[in-house]
């Protein structure tokens, strides 16, 4: 039997108010599209796709960033098979599909059909947070990047992008979108690295922030130094810095197969709070 469910509708600032109520009920899960709502507000133009709701106005119970990627929010099923058919008939315009495991599943399984196949799918990426000072001793040389090592660090953003992802940021664009999120991130002070005579040892950058939260990604050491504590210590200073500077919740997600990773983000006190999967194309 079909289910029935009422038709999603793309949402505009009149809604805005009401969308942030929405997303601030879960900080951590809902940073980055709560992040770019609060900078842009809801004109597709400005927020770099649409944002669709579910339910009527003065009622939201779900929504959905459809931009270079497509991010479920509070979605239960009837939402979810709304959402999908407003994807499906639209056509794929997102790079993936990333979000609570559940809403994101049961998305995949209604848009696969018409979609094809995911060049990867990433399962299980716990979620993890923390709101304390971090557990281990900060590295004294991690600090935010100078613009004038725009050069230095894109080499590594590159390495790390190509290596969680599986394939480079100079696809399609010839990389001049990543290039250019780079060096905003440089310039507005979220991007972190430990630099040696010109050499990237560990890098972290703070990518979506809100009053509530902030998400630390990019998180990367050079492969010649894994092993010795690089990556703990690296994260312990940016933990630091984001309680400091952006945010009383600090977050961020991670392969459930990457145990090196995990490990240390527990030894400096993050604890896993939920799951994401992510769908790549």
């Amino acid at each position: 039997m079909m289910l029935r469910t009422s038709a999603s509708r793309v949402l505009d600032d009149n809604d805005r108010d009401e969308v942030l109520g929405l997303l601030d009920s879960d900080p951590v899960a809902n940073v980055f599209v709560a992040s770019r709502v609060r900078a842009v507000g809801l004109n597709p133009a400005r927020l770099g796709g649409q944002m669709w709701g579910y339910g009527p106005r003065g009622g939201l119970i779900s929504l959905c960033y459809a931009g270079a990627n497509l991010v479920p929010v509070n979605a239960g099923r009837e939402a979810v098979h709304a959402f999908a058919d407003r994807a499906r008939k639209q056509g794929r315009r997102c790079s993936s599909i990333v979000g609570p495991s559940a809403a994101v599943e049961l998305l995949w399984e209604r848009l696969e059909p018409h979609w094809g196949r995911a060049r990867a799918i990433r399962w299980a990426q716990p979620v993890m947070a923390t709101s304390s000072a971090p557990l281990v001793a900060p590295d004294p040389e991690v600090r935010r990047v100078r613009p004038e090592e725009f050069g230095t660090l894109l080499p590594a953003c590159v390495a790390m992008f190509t290596e969680e992802v599986g394939v480079s940021p100079d696809n399609g664009d010839g990389g001049a979108l990543y290039r250019s999120r780079v060096a905003e991130l440089i310039r507005i002070g979220r991007s972190y690295a430990h630099i040696e005579d010109g050499q990237v040892i560990f890098k972290a950058e703070i990518g979506a922030v809100t009053p509530q939260a902030c998400q630390i990604q990019g998180v990367w050491v050079d492969p010649l130094y894994r092993g010795r504590g690089h990556a703990a210590a690296g994260m312990a200073t940016v933990v630091e810095q984001a309680l400091k500077y952006f945010a009383p919740i600090v977050t961020l997600y991670v392969n459930d197969y990457n145990l090196p990773a995990r490990a240390a983000y527990k030894k400096v006190g993050f604890r896993e709070v939920d799951t994401f999967t992510s769908v790549l194309f």
